[in-house]
């Protein structure tokens, strides 16, 4: 019988890494705030590109993450990309800003529905969003998801007793219900 070569598990590090900055420690407090610190960077770009702002508790910026630069009419990003910043930074909050370079300030289907994403795993991730900004043309106007009343923060409850958790099918339960 061949003897079998042990796994080799490789060992990889995150790290953070800072490039020449954009901006100040202004507080962001409003959308304003963030159109000032990142808007016009964004205006000047001929395709989308969506930012992370990540803030310490008390609002103050900590860094800002380009997480993607897309299309004309499109960029994507997944939530693991838009987290990845602010777990870093060790951020308290967040504000997702893109830019439409068409200027048109209506959000997309797809933004709409990476913002209700974006919610529902803030809350999980105990990282507040606080806005999704979008900015386009000359910077002069932008639409805020905040300021439309639009971000509805979930409440999420969670068990307090580890009898009443309900487990659903895991693949390492299925594995373990396979090696029986």
């Amino acid at each position: 019988m061949q003897e079998q070569e042990p796994f080799k598990l490789e060992v990889v590090s995150v790290r953070l890494v800072k490039d020449a900055p954009l901006f100040s420690d202004h507080k962001i407090t409003s959308p304003e705030d963030a159109v000032k610190v990142v808007g016009d960077f964004l205006c000047e770009m001929d395709r989308e590109v969506m930012c992370v702002i990540n803030l310490k508790l008390d609002g103050t910026p900590i860094n800002c993450n380009i997480v993607s630069i897309g299309a004309v009419g499109q960029t994507i990003a997944e939530p693991r990309e838009l987290f990845k910043s602010s777990i870093l930074s060790n951020a308290a909050q967040m504000i997702m800003v893109h830019n439409h370079p068409s200027g048109r300030l209506e959000p997309s289907e797809q933004d709409t529905m990476l913002t209700d994403r974006m919610l529902k795993l803030t809350d999980l991730m105990g990282i507040t969003l606080n806005d999704h900004v979008i900015v386009g043309g000359d910077n002069s106007r932008y639409f805020s998801f905040y300021e439309k009343g639009l971000l509805e923060h979930p409440k999420t409850h969670f068990a307090t007793d580890y009898k009443a958790l309900e487990f659903g099918s895991t693949a390492m339960a299925a594995e373990k219900g396979r090696a029986r």
